[in-house]
């Protein structure tokens, strides 16, 4: 896609609202834009709120992991920043497959498997999930992706492995900067006969803690009402890429 393409395209009617973000369609029909919201939800949306300034945060910091990944050769629906809430991504055909990467037990995985959070994992976990709020996201396997014609083998055995290199990317650059990457949530989509990582990737999607306290700097200060949901997630901005 040529860069004057992308400089010529115009915001255009909104496709979709969602849970945290609005997409627009664009002047080009292979475009959206995508438009950050300060709107938190938990619990499948049973839980609803607010987390000032969380859009700003969650929109710069994704285009700063996108481009980190797009340089470790994992391809990403992101091209640009528009403002501090909106992105330019390619149009892409969602894949009705959550993906979660774990590194570390805690959620749902300690509650299905008696161990105690906290526990490090050897070998990282890769689970898939069904995209659907009204079934409320269930966890599937292979068999249940062929039964349902989610993903093709072929589809499935790369979102798995660009899931691990994700991981293998991510995990030690925010290891750096002293938070721990226990697990975190992708979403891939079709365009032009190519898969690309969608989504976004923030505290949102992903379970952050500090290397040394164990704090947490991520939506779970919010689904567990902990406080201090801003400043966690400023806290995350401020070491990945700067002041906020």
């Amino acid at each position: 896609m040529s860069a004057k393409a992308v400089e010529q395209v115009e915001t255009r009617g909104k496709l979709y609202e969602g849970k945290a973000k609005i997409v627009y369609a664009t002047s080009d029909p292979r475009l959206i834009v995508q438009y950050f919201k300060d709107d938190a939800t938990a619990f499948n949306a049973l839980k609803r709120g607010t987390i000032v300034g969380k859009g700003v945060i969650n929109n710069r910091l994704s285009a700063a992991l996108f481009e980190r990944l797009e340089r470790a050769k994992v391809p990403t629906h992101y091209l640009r920043t528009l403002s501090d809430r909106e992105m330019l991504c390619r149009r892409l055909d969602i894949i009705k497959i959550e993906t979660i990467v774990r590194n570390v037990v805690a959620g749902s995985l300690a509650k299905r498997t008696g161990l105690d959070e906290g526990t490090p994992i050897r070998q990282p976990i890769v689970e898939l999930y069904y995209k659907s709020d009204p079934l409320g996201d269930p966890m599937l396997n292979d068999d249940h992706v062929r039964m349902l014609k989610l993903a093709t083998p072929a589809e499935l055995g790369w979102i798995r492995r660009m899931a691990l290199r994700i991981n293998g990317v991510l995990r030690p650059h925010l290891l750096k900067h002293g938070l721990v990457l226990v697990d975190f949530k992708l979403e891939f989509g079709r365009a032009g006969g190519r898969l690309y990582l969608g989504d976004e990737i923030s505290p949102d999607t992903c379970r952050l803690w500090d290397r040394e306290t164990r704090e947490r700097l991520d939506k779970d200060r919010f689904r567990q009402d902990l406080g201090g949901v801003e400043e966690a997630y400023q806290e995350v901005y401020r070491r990945l890429v700067g002041p906020v």
